[in-house]
């Protein structure tokens, strides 16, 4: 379904979109502002996903051992360079 709405450009932003459909990358003004939200859509997916893999690692983090300071210079030194 698609829902007509009433948006507000700059000049420099409606140039950039008629350029782009000029150049035949796009049959509309409206299609190329559909596809910026789309993009926009997915990089919001996205950060959502790693905001969640962080919070898992955070947490399994938490709930795991940890080393003291001089414990973890001794496995640092050990390690081949």
């Amino acid at each position: 379904m698609v829902i007509k709405s009433s948006v507000s450009l700059r000049e420099d932003q409606h140039a950039f979109a008629k350029a782009l459909v000029g150049a035949g990358r796009f049959p509309s003004v409206s299609a190329v502002l559909q596809q910026g939200l789309d993009l926009l859509q997915q990089q919001e997916a996205d950060a959502q996903a790693d905001r969640a893999a962080l919070q898992v690692l955070l947490k399994q983090r938490a709930n795991g051992s940890f080393i003291s300071a001089d414990q973890l210079r001794a496995r640092l030194a050990a390690q081949p360079r």
